[in-house]
């Protein structure tokens, strides 16, 4: 027979309040004001790879980098200031810096001059 569970605790902690939503289960705070995901540092080898795409974009041209190891609010700093570099625009999605363009020599100079290990990827 299974035993019932007496206590809030006992199940686990709260996982949703109709005040906030959803909340992490990491730092029990709501999904949009999460502490935890936004100190976390993406897992990697430590090597930003610039690369150049241009497939299911309409056949326009952007230049990604993947795998930079910084945490969220240092990756949008740094997404900001190599748009400015480049004189375009860009986008932050999931970790990857989109940069409109083909920039990728001009990124792999800045990276390096920022003190990042980057390398080109790809054709």
């Amino acid at each position: 027979m299974v035993k019932k569970a007496s206590s809030l605790s006992a199940l686990g902690g709260l996982v949703y309040s109709t005040d906030a939503g959803r909340l992490c289960p990491g730092c029990g705070q709501a999904i949009a004001a999460c502490s935890c995901k936004q100190t976390a540092v993406p897992e990697g080898d430590g090597i930003a790879r610039v690369r150049r795409e241009s497939k299911g974009r309409g056949g326009k041209t952007v230049t990604t980098i993947t795998g930079v190891p910084l945490a969220v609010e240092a990756l949008t700093a740094l997404a900001s200031a190599l748009k400015k570099r480049c004189g375009c625009g860009g986008a932050l999605k999931d970790g990857v810096i989109e940069i409109q363009g083909d920039h990728v020599e001009l990124l792999l100079a800045e990276l390096a001059a920022r003190g990042f290990r980057a390398k080109k990827s790809g054709g």
